[in-house]
């Protein structure tokens, strides 16, 4: 994570005061929506994250986007903090804390799967429903296909891998079939 421990801190500081508000939900959403905005405007990723402009100015132009956007009071003041400190520049690592947080907040865990192929909705939920069994809590897959697995699938919840690719099951046959002779 680049803006790493600070990144962090600037999250959990967000995360509670909407959490004071019971409004955790909606926050991310609106800063998710900002990310986005961010991302796909080349004009106004510069012109809030370069120092160049001066912070009213910046500060000014975010207020406009924000006011465009339907982004609450506080998520606006948050990010006139950002600017005031120099931190704007870590928002995709905040926004991506954020989200850490609230998802633990709702008992809600990512499993990163490496797949040799793409799933299909029925395997998508097999597989959600067996790891959400093993680790006792509600689980959210982000898949990414790598051909080089052959077959079959990893998944990395936490510190929990579970193996299930095909590489990994002919190593263990022939281990045991080493080992039988």
């Amino acid at each position: 994570m680049r803006g790493g421990t600070a990144a962090h801190r600037y999250a959990k500081a967000l995360f509670g005061l909407a959490q004071d508000e019971h409004r955790h939900r909606e926050i991310r959403a609106e800063i998710e929506k900002l990310e986005g905005l961010f991302t796909d405007s080349d004009e106004l990723r510069d012109t809030l994250l370069t120092p160049r402009h001066p912070a009213e100015e910046r500060k000014s132009a975010l207020r406009g986007v924000a006011n465009g956007a339907s982004i609450s009071p506080l998520v606006q003041n948050f990010l006139s903090y950002l600017i005031d400190q120099r931190r704007l520049v870590d928002f995709s690592s905040i926004v991506s804390a954020y989200g850490q947080l609230a998802d633990e907040a709702e008992g809600l865990v990512t499993a990163e799967v490496v797949s040799a192929s793409p799933m299909d909705d029925r395997r998508k939920d097999r597989l959600r429903r067996a790891l959400t069994e093993r680790t006792g809590q509600e689980v959210r897959l982000e898949i990414e296909i790598d051909p080089s697995l052959i077959g079959g699938a990893v998944a990395k919840v936490g510190d929990l891998v579970f193996d299930g690719s095909l590489r990994t099951q002919l190593g263990q046959l022939r281990n045991s079939l080493t080992k039988g002779s």
